[in-house]
């Protein structure tokens, strides 16, 4: 099961009624944060989720909107007595960008760790996330992700036996461990049936369409793609600054044949972004506004 919180979904300055752009996610007890513009903090108080759990943060790029609200959140954590290590993912220059910010946030009681992107796509696993950051087209150097919680195959006692594989030793493997017994080596393959559907969600703001995003969300169980504008007279605007309209929003995620949309990252001028969701449902029918503290459970399809 995969919980996740659209905690924001404004662009570029955050609004009485609408926080900055920010995903958490939570996974088997740790938390994963997309982003963290001014006022996640308080977002997160709303939802009534706790900071404590966050092992990860990861930033699509560089913009205040994107990255103003972490000093305070390093603060909160640490004023929580939090001494687990937290790992930063985000866009080459990412620790040079970090150690500005803490300028006001000096000393902490936990270790950060850097992992900065290399080329226009790169794989990591933490902490149960399957993480895939890919390129996209904005103004400066920018990321999406793609959150995957894979699942192994089934685990069949009736080969464990016909192999005669020792009891003891049928928990690791299921888990995935290989395991050297007496000089013989046993491989979770020799008990586990073919890889099961897992629960994919990918996020993307700040862009022009790219085949990238197409790519990564691929038949994902939800797509939250930045919205930045409705109105069909802003789409020169969104081309002239690297940012996309809810139709070719739409557009992507009928391509990529997603189960579901969320539209996010709304201009401060777009107000009531449901007005324009008649036209976008006729590209893409599971399209929906994003809100703050939209929220919802994934779970695993059941076994047949």
């Amino acid at each position: 099961m995969l919980d996740l919180c659209l905690l924001g979904c404004g662009g570029m300055m955050p609004l009485p009624k609408r926080w900055l752009t920010a995903l958490m996610l939570r996974y088997n007890g740790s938390s994963l944060l997309i982003d963290c513009g001014e006022g996640t903090q308080i977002a997160i108080k709303e939802k009534g989720w706790s900071f404590k759990p966050i092992d990860v943060i990861c930033f699509t790029h560089f913009h205040g909107d994107h990255i103003s609200g972490l000093p305070g959140l390093l603060l909160t954590m640490g004023n929580a007595d939090r001494t687990e290590p937290l790992t930063l993912v985000g866009p080459k220059g990412l620790e040079r960008v970090v150690n500005a910010l803490r300028v006001i946030a000096p000393e902490l009681p936990f270790e950060i760790r850097y992992l900065e992107i290399n080329g226009p796509e790169q794989v990591l696993d933490l902490y149960g996330y399957h993480i895939t950051a890919f390129k996209v087209n904005h103004n400066v150097l920018c990321y999406g992700y793609t959150v995957e919680i894979l699942r192994q195959g089934r685990f069949s006692a009736d080969r464990a036996k016909e192999q005669g594989i020792p009891l003891k030793l049928w928990n690791p493997l299921q888990k995935g461990m290989t395991m050297t017994v007496d000089g013989v080596t046993f491989t979770p393959d020799m008990v586990l049936g073919p890889q099961r559907k897992g629960i994919k969600v990918t996020y993307s703001t700040d862009t022009r369409p790219a085949e990238s995003i197409v790519k990564n969300a691929k038949g994902a169980d939800l797509f939250i793609c930045e919205g930045m504008y409705g109105e069909e007279d802003k789409l020169d605007k969104a081309k002239e600054n690297k940012h996309m309209t809810f139709k070719e929003a739409a557009q992507m995620a009928r391509q990529a044949q997603v189960q579901e949309m969320w539209l996010t990252h709304y201009s401060p001028s777009l107000v009531r972004p449901e007005e324009y969701m008649e036209e976008v449902k006729k590209i893409f029918p599971a399209a929906y506004p994003g809100k703050d503290g939209k929220s919802v459970e994934l779970n695993f399809e059941e076994d047949e």
